[in-house]
């Protein structure tokens, strides 16, 4: 899929999917309710974008709102947490970090079927293409250095002074999460990946020392962010599912493998001429980042972060196989996306490779 139709494809909204439609009427009457101001009549739309956890837009006279709610049918295990979204966006609500408000957290699954919540519609430009296409080289890169700092910002937000000391497991965070994505993927395994197996076998025992702890998003990327409609900013972070406590670099090197990934693989711009665009390298870009968190500038095994990153994409994009397979996948792009899971393996291998797996 080209950039240009990501853009077209994942932009706006749709009638409501026949597996992803719900009871409005007890919707309308659980939320007048339980949201002050909240009144009818309620036009129920559902985003286009996203493969995990449906997202509707809640059309009123007066206000626009967005549910996220975990998907109908078969899912795994602590898949889906649309309950860990809004704690996380209730608590960074509280610092000016730009999230949407969260209105409510509804786990009672007789309402729509599951658990989900409401949150603000936040106005703004949804970016579905990294080259960022309609601006000047000026605003590309004011853009950029905004979500830089965004993410330096929420990297250097005391956790514990939210409340959020349990929001993941102190210490370790790269064995857990090696083991998890590794049950994950074999949970969802539709054919055999040598790659992803050797993968599951190398990276336990190949962790860099280290073990910073910081509020993680997980999938930090331009297109789970809310660019403000006019100005080089970011107005609202989406798409808190992976979000934990874990180890910042984790978070970053994620965000900056497209820099490392070739075009055409998920959202890469490997062998671009970014100083033509205005876009940083991703030299530049590290550069920042470690100057506003306070780090040694440069950062050390990135082939090992980028390999643990792309192997984890690759399970990310296994479970939307699985989803397919158990028919509980959300977009209609599903197919497409998990299609990408042998090459990204292979890509994965190969930084590993370079470390010597």
């Amino acid at each position: 899929m080209t950039e240009q139709s990501r853009q077209e494809q994942f932009s706006g909204t749709k009638q409501v999917g026949e597996r992803h439609r719900f009871d409005e009427d007890r919707l309308f009457e659980y939320l007048s309710q339980n949201i002050d101001g909240f009144t009818g009549p309620l036009e129920v739309r559902q985003f286009k974008g996203g493969q995990s956890n449906p997202t509707y837009q809640l059309i009123t006279p007066g206000r626009k709102y967005v549910l996220r709610r975990k998907p109908p049918g078969k899912l795994l295990k602590s898949a889906h947490a649309v309950d860990r979204e809004y704690r996380v966006i209730k608590a960074l609500g509280t610092t000016g970090f730009p999230v949407p408000k969260a209105y409510l957290l509804c786990e009672d699954e007789d309402v729509i079927g599951t658990v989900f919540y409401v949150m603000e519609c936040v106005e703004g430009r949804v970016i579905w293409d990294m080259m960022i296409p309609g601006v000047d080289k000026t605003e590309r890169a004011a853009i950029y250095d905004a979500m830089n700092a965004t993410l330096a910002m929420l990297h250097t937000t005391n956790f514990t002074a939210l409340g959020l000391d349990d929001f993941g497991k102190p210490g370790n965070y790269f064995a857990r999460q090696i083991s998890r994505w590794s049950r994950q993927y074999q949970l969802s395994e539709t054919e055999q990946i040598a790659e992803m197996n050797r993968l599951i076998e190398w990276l336990p025992d190949n962790i860099p020392p280290g073990d910073d702890v910081s509020i993680v998003h997980g999938d930090y990327r331009l297109d789970n962010m809310i660019i403000h409609p006019t100005e080089p900013r970011v107005v609202a972070v989406l798409d808190w599912e992976l979000s934990t406590l874990g180890h910042p670099l984790a978070d970053f090197s994620y965000h900056t493998a497209q820099w490392r990934m070739p075009q055409g693989m998920f959202m890469g711009f490997g062998g671009t001429d970014l100083a033509a665009l205005g876009i940083p390298s991703e030299e530049e870009y590290t550069h920042a980042y470690c100057a506003r968190t306070g780090r040694d500038d440069g950062i050390e095994h990135m082939d090992f972060y980028m390999a643990y990153n792309v192997f984890r994409l690759a399970a990310i994009l296994q479970g939307i196989a699985g989803r397919i397979r158990d028919g509980t996948a959300a977009s209609a792009h599903a197919e497409q996306q998990a299609a990408l899971v042998r090459p990204l393996a292979e890509l994965a291998m190969s930084f590993a490779r370079r470390v010597g797996a």
